[in-house]
């Protein structure tokens, strides 16, 4: 206790109301809430459990922070930040520190006039979340966030009568919902910018996904997180799941431990002979990277990437926005049908003094099979299938030799543990192979009529080179668990973690998709160049800047006149405080106090008092209120108007005696 009257005596001015405060943590509270998603977990609890300690702490003893603990705490917030991120400048640590200085500015919020700077400062924060997400839900988040923030102003104003916090809440909706029609309109006709103003992406804005580096073990995370890749839709009917297979990265180098995709930016891609093609419009979710996921194998490229070295496609930038585009691919083909002898080279490489026992593995298929390529690909597959091999999730780490551990100790793993150890036996037995990774299968959602790809359904799987046939898909996953192909990773996983595939969670999920894919076109999507097709279905083949103009002046001059007249309306009814104050004269009357010709409120209700002892009080306590809705503010909020026409309702009165 002696803690708190420490802190109070450093008070000055008016005092802030407990319902004020309380709103004031509900703002920061929504503000930590809407920016936890990419922060720091530690950080979030920390910064939460400060809001709690000093909500618990105000409401014993009202105070501010002394400068000795304020400073320490500023400082350590910026060195943890620093630790973190390795600078306090760009969007993640940004945000961070803005948070943290919010929630730090509450142990010094102790009058209105802290809180409305805080409240403020609560505003800009709210508005810098959706530089991390636009999608629906983060949007409807920093909405609601303003809900606080409207009924914290609303009570730092003079004349607050009392209510509960839903009730306080209400009017801040009712703000929200007849704001919304101007801010579709605005949305729709504000000429967009072609850039974002904060110009070339920065190193914070990767994303999960896939990597131009793979090691047994490294996708996990990525296959448990349930959040879409992409989106497709096929012309006409669209393939077999087993032939959904998505290249991204095509991996030669091996040493020992990972695999990595070529980093020569020149080579060509093979030469390929398609039977058939099939049409496909892919949505790109942003994930911070510069490979297109396409189809296997994809027949060209599209405009702001290349084709390379494996049939993969390179964008010129990284995807850091929503990006469409429209490929063909061939489901049949024959791609490099002659192997040149530095590709071969290349195709065999393997690190030396790694992986003695996985290598003598293949050296033995060789000298049985030959030159039968299929003959050792069957003996490896047979291998997975026959030997007690298993597909999990959550496998048993490996060591140095990481090849040797998976084949003939822990025999648990997943996609990659699988592409690694085939493709490392193949180049030991003398066939040409490599790692692909991309994504396999994804859920055909009947009602938007397009394949769902989730980060979840990220897959490894191995190509080797057949003389006369090129290079072969070869998915040694599938010999284990065929599942993986039919259901996905999670299901195939059998350990648990395929909760969400129950079949009523799985149809909520993905018809919530098309909510999501539907914000995503029409909002997220809604650039320049789909505004200059705003007025299409009116006749007007192109919205220039000068056609928005206009529109804005004209929509403005609409909504400001509808506002005026609505003004003039309210206006022109009698002010409820007025009428609540002759309903009270009418009543003063009928006992015997009429008010005289001239007099002012205030006098003639203090007349009253002096002629009605027994309703002193009652009278003065409704003069102060009368006078804090005429005179406190411009427009006084509704619950005082409500409260002050209830007393004088239920105020009763006796005749004057003589």
């Amino acid at each position: 206790m002696n803690w708190g009257l420490r802190w109070r005596r450093r008070v000055e001015g008016p005092l802030l109301a407990p319902r004020s405060f309380d709103l004031t943590v509900l703002t920061m509270l929504m503000v930590l809430a809407v920016h936890a998603p990419h922060l720091p977990a530690w950080l979030s609890t920390a910064l939460g459990a400060v809001l709690a300690l000093r909500w618990w702490q105000r409401r014993r003893a009202p105070g501010k922070a002394p400068a000795w603990l304020k400073l320490p705490l500023i400082a350590l917030l910026t060195l943890a930040i620093v630790t973190t991120y390795g600078t306090i400048f760009g969007r993640a640590p940004g945000a961070a520190l803005a948070v943290g200085l919010l929630v730090l500015k509450l142990l010094e919020t102790e009058t209105p006039r802290d809180a409305r700077v805080g409240i403020a400062f609560a505003c800009f924060a709210l508005m810098a979340a959706l530089l991390f997400d636009q999608g629906l839900v983060a949007t409807f988040g920093v909405a609601l966030g303003l809900l606080p923030v409207l009924a914290a102003l609303r009570s730092l104003e003079p004349a607050q009568a009392s209510a509960t916090l839903l009730r306080q809440l209400l009017p801040g909706l009712t703000l929200l919902a007849v704001s919304l029609p101007l801010t579709l309109f605005a949305f729709a006709v504000v000429p967009r910018l072609s850039s974002p103003l904060w110009g070339a992406p920065q190193a914070d804005e990767t994303r999960t996904g896939l990597s131009s580096e793979m090691s047994p073990g490294g996708m996990t995370e990525l296959l448990i997180d349930d959040s879409p890749a992409m989106r497709v839709t096929f012309d006409g009917t669209p393939p077999p799941r087993d032939a959904l297979y998505f290249r991204a990265y095509v991996m030669r180098f091996y040493d020992g431990s990972s695999w990595h995709a070529s980093n020569n930016p020149s080579p060509e891609p093979e030469p390929l002979e398609s039977y058939g093609r099939q049409g496909y419009t892919v949505t790109l979710l942003p994930n911070g990277q510069r490979v297109l996921p396409a189809l296997d194998v994809p027949l060209q490229s599209v405009a702001g990437a290349t084709l390379r070295l494996g049939r993969v496609l390179v964008r010129d930038q990284p995807v850091n926005d929503t990006l469409n585009y429209h490929l063909d691919s061939a489901l049949h083909y024959r791609m490099q049908a002659r192997l040149s002898s530095a590709d071969a080279r290349a195709a065999l490489q393997l690190p030396a003094h790694f992986n003695p026992r996985t290598i003598a593995l293949g050296h033995s298929w060789r000298q049985r099979y030959g030159e039968d390529t299929g003959a050792i690909v069957k003996a490896a597959l047979d291998m997975f299938h026959n030997d007690g091999f298993s597909y999990t999730l959550a496998p048993a780490p490996l060591g140095r030799d990481a090849m040797d551990d998976f084949l003939f100790a822990t025999r648990q793993g997943f996609c990659e543990h699988y592409a690694s150890a085939f493709t490392v036996l193949m180049r030991a037995a003398g066939v040409p192979a490599r790692v692909v990774t991309g994504y396999q299968g994804g859920f055909w959602n009947r009602m938007g009529s397009y394949l769902l790809v989730r980060q979840s359904d990220a897959h490894a799987w191995s190509e080797v080179w057949i003389d006369g046939r090129g290079w072969v898909r070869v998915d040694p996953t599938a010999a284990v668990r065929p599942e993986r192909v039919s259901l996905g990773a999670a299901a195939a996983s059998g350990d648990g973690r395929a909760w969400y595939q129950d079949a009523w969670l799985q149809g909520m999920r993905n018809r919530w998709d098309i909510v999501n894919r539907w914000w995503d076109k029409g909002v997220v999507g809604f650039d320049a160049l789909r505004q200059k097709g705003l007025l299409t279905p009116f006749g007007v083949p192109q919205t220039d800047n000068r056609t928005l103009a206009w529109l804005l002046v004209a929509g403005g001059m609409l909504f400001g006149g509808a506002g005026l007249a609505w003004a003039m309306a309210r206006r022109s009814r009698m002010d409820p405080a007025l009428a609540a104050l002759r309903r009270l004269e009418r009543k003063l009357a009928h006992a015997g106090v009429a008010r005289r010709r001239g007099e002012g409120p205030q006098h003639y209700l203090r007349r009253a008092a002096r002629a009605l002892p027994r309703q002193r009080d009652a009278l003065q306590a409704l003069m102060e209120q009368y006078l804090q809705l005429r005179y406190a503010s411009d427009e006084p909020a509704s619950e005082s108007l409500r409260d002050f026409r209830r007393k004088v309702r239920d105020f009763r009165t006796a005749r004057v005696v003589q």
